[in-house]
């Protein structure tokens, strides 16, 4: 940032969005503190950090589209324990609240960033998915940086809150695979007990691998 300006801020940004790792709650209030030092224009943050919000953000709904609905079926269906079942009711619920979950996934740590692809994979109208995410990006951004600009050589306490606050989302993530896990392995048991044979789904992967 240093070197580039305001470019700076938006190419972090937009790394941080393609790889989530780069912690945006680290590149904002940092960008924030140095616009309260006049190192760097507040009003030029905010804007380049949107679009480099903005351009990872297409790049990745441009990976979902290349994969497409069909090419994502067929990986999908040979990952174990998924079915094809679940891809369908994933699908239905992504068009029946696309607009809100782009919305909203773009103010949600881990997810703002891997909520593109499903929009690519939907065809999302474009014009309305750059809208929802420069909305909620826009969002995002501001509060951040302007934590980091009135909190001035303080902007690192951001990060340690939203750390914890990224840490219980992925809590939240892990248990909820370890359920689904578990449920789906009970339940393939129970039908081949019931049958003594493979389960309609078990017959559909099947199906769907060959």
């Amino acid at each position: 940032m240093e070197v580039l300006g305001g470019p700076g801020v938006g190419l972090a940004i937009a790394l941080e969005n393609l790889f989530p790792p780069i912690p945006s709650e680290a590149i904002l209030p940092t960008a924030g503190f140095a616009a309260s030092r006049g190192e760097l224009g507040l009003v030029e943050v905010l804007v380049w950090a949107t679009v480099g919000s903005v351009v990872g953000a297409l790049a990745l709904y441009g990976l979902g589209a290349w994969l497409g609905r069909e090419r994502f079926r067929a990986v999908a269906s040979r990952v174990p324990l998924v079915k094809l079942s679940d891809i369908d009711r994933t699908e239905a619920w992504f068009e029946r609240h696309g607009p809100k979950a782009v919305l909203i996934g773009r103010l949600i740590p881990v997810f703002r960033s891997f909520i593109s692809v499903p929009a690519g994979i939907e065809r999302m109208s474009l014009p309305l998915f750059l809208g929802l995410t420069t909305l909620g990006s826009a969002v995002w951004n501001t509060i951040f940086v302007l934590v980091g600009y009135h909190l001035g050589e303080q902007w690192h306490v951001v990060e340690e809150y939203v750390s914890a606050g990224s840490k219980v989302v992925l809590a939240v993530v892990a248990v909820a695979c370890v359920w689904f896990v578990v449920a789906r392995v009970r339940e393939r048991r129970r039908a081949r007990r019931t049958t003594g044979t493979a389960s309609p789904d078990d017959e559909e992967d099947s199906y769907s691998r060959r």
